[in-house]
């Protein structure tokens, strides 16, 4: 009786604890995506970035995963957002380019264009954007259901698709930049008028304090040692107020206010704007946790302008390390020290610019896309006696425009084996070859992988293309790119920092859809409904 009645005690008392405790989870979870951001960054200037700064206090702090990789190509900004947010691939997600050729249709589609929605927030067309293109749940929908929408979900970036689509489809908001207003805007997908904090936002007209304080390196010029030194220019003029820093802005007060863009100030107006939202939206305020997906695009714009050996990239580098730390800070006082989960990643890394490599006696070059594209074109009409075959050459892929083919009652087979023949003779091209035979393609097995993710029939080209390393398309006149399999376009950073992330490294292979399924571990929510991802165990420790 007496052994009865103690298990009898024991259960209830365990029942009792149980109905008692709550799920432990942060309040808030913040993600920092670094648009090109290379991984190699983040101890390229290690030696520069301030003992309080950002990148030191997440590495030192954090958990690091030194080994992380994008898994598909192309290594692309929207496919990038769309991986790391629903745990897939552009295979699955549908999100296989920045922009993408539609072979039913014929035509370019944007990667977050929705032509049923209106812009909210000015009068421009920047506005008619939703995620209705991608077709998968982000973890920021698996939080918004697993708490029955109670969790607030918010994106913002510069870009459109960098807020948009790390936010997801059942997300409050997401904010992106008008670069004809100056001003954060959204669209009607989201909600039918800014919120006040917004407009205030907006009214302060931040851009044109920025243009007013000009791009000054942050220290002595002659400090800067990972510039190239010998005098040569392997940028584009973005500003066309001078070929160097320091960058006079002030001509662009009240108009141009795309340049912002191109300087770190870009990286601070957003984080400002990430304040905002966090105040006003009182995200992290109560019991649900929210989740707040920040993307800074100004590393973009800027290693596209200069490329990574510039005095610019590394200036960009030393402020936004400098502007993380006043963040961390921010939400040590806000949000509570160890009460938010953060993470910062990539979307993609970047090559360095041929002209500098080649100077330095190694392999590279660029590949003219738009030449190559006039040329297969015109010897395709001398042979076949049907013009504009090749419809598109994007994405590192070829489309055919199979209604010119059924029009001229051609042998398709016969044009694929011509092109591939033809792109196969080019320089900087190691082979091409056709992508409905890629099963039976003999290639490396890590680069077979990666294509083999980023195919989705009916958003992917016919025949697919493959550059040797350091290799880029385009860019001849200065600045630099991605989108390859390579490792400068596919090595990407990630680290996590607050809510009971462990202190440590990681040297082991992980890929960028990893990021998602961790979060939902950690939270203790559903993955993804796309996600191939796996749960990153060293951090849930």
């Amino acid at each position: 009786m007496r052994r009865s009645l103690s298990i009898f005690t024991g259960l209830l008392l365990f029942f009792t604890a149980s109905a008692q405790t709550k799920l432990d989870r942060p309040k808030l979870v913040v993600s920092i995506v670094a648009d090109q951001m290379r991984w190699d960054f983040l101890y390229r200037y290690y030696d520069r970035y301030a003992a309080g700064g950002g990148f030191k206090r997440l590495l030192s702090q954090g958990f690091s995963c030194e080994n992380t990789s994008i898994n598909y190509t192309p290594s692309q900004t929207a496919c990038g957002h769309a991986s790391i947010f629903s745990g897939s691939v552009p295979g699955i997600n549908g999100i296989t380019g920045n922009e993408w050729w539609d072979k039913q249709a014929e035509k370019y589609v944007y990667s977050t264009q929705d032509d049923s929605v209106t812009t909210v927030g000015s009068t421009t067309e920047f506005g008619k954007m939703s995620p209705r293109n991608m077709l998968v749940t982000t973890i920021g929908d698996e939080l918004r259901l697993a708490t029955n929408f109670k969790a607030k979900v918010i994106g913002l970036s510069l870009k459109d698709r960098g807020g948009i689509l790390a936010a997801g489809h059942s997300a409050n908001a997401a904010y992106w930049y008008d670069t004809k207003t100056g001003d954060w805007i959204t669209s009607s997908f989201y909600m039918k008028q800014l919120p006040a904090w917004v407009n205030e936002f907006n009214a302060k007209k931040l851009v044109d304090k920025y243009y007013q304080e000009g791009w000054k390196t942050l220290h002595a010029p002659d400090t800067y040692e990972q510039k190239i030194t010998d005098g040569a220019s392997y940028g584009n003029k973005t500003f066309g107020v001078g070929n160097h820093l320091p960058y006079d802005l002030s001509s662009f007060i009240g108009k141009r206010y795309s340049f912002i863009s191109a300087t770190p100030h870009g990286n601070s107006f957003t984080l400002q704007m990430a304040k905002a939202a966090i105040q006003a939206e009182q995200l992290g305020a109560d019991s649900v946790t929210d989740f707040l997906a920040v993307s800074l695009s100004s590393p973009d714009y800027i290693g596209h302008s200069y490329g990574p050996n510039s005095m610019e990239s590394e200036d960009n580098y030393l402020r936004l390390d400098k502007d993380l730390g006043d963040f961390l800070n921010y939400l040590d006082a806000t949000i509570g020290a160890g009460q938010y989960l953060l993470f910062l990643s990539a979307d993609h890394g970047a090559a360095h610019v041929p002209a500098f490599m080649k100077e330095r006696k190694i392999p590279a070059g660029n590949v003219n896309i738009e030449l190559l594209f006039t040329e297969l074109n015109k010897l395709l009409l001398d042979k076949f006696k049907v013009a504009n075959l090749v419809a598109d050459f994007s994405n590192y892929q070829v489309s055919l425009s199979h209604k010119a083919i059924v029009k001229g009652k051609l042998n398709e087979t016969d044009i694929r084996k011509f092109v591939i023949d033809y792109l196969s003779k080019q320089q900087g091209i190691a082979t091409a070859f056709d992508l409905s035979a890629l099963a039976e393609t003999t290639l490396n097995a890590t680069i077979k992988n990666k294509i083999t993710n980023g195919y989705f029939p009916a958003r992917s080209g016919d025949i697919q293309v493959i550059f040797q390393p350091q290799w880029i398309e385009n860019f001849e006149l200065g600045g630099t790119t991605h989108g390859l399999w390579n490792p400068y376009d596919a090595h990407i950073p990630l680290i996590w920092f607050g809510w009971k992330i462990p202190q440590g490294v990681s040297g082991r292979e992980i890929s960028i859809t990893d990021i998602a399924p961790t979060v939902a571990a950690l939270l203790h929510i559903q993955m993804p409904n796309g996600n191939v991802g796996k749960v990153i165990q060293e951090v849930i420790k």
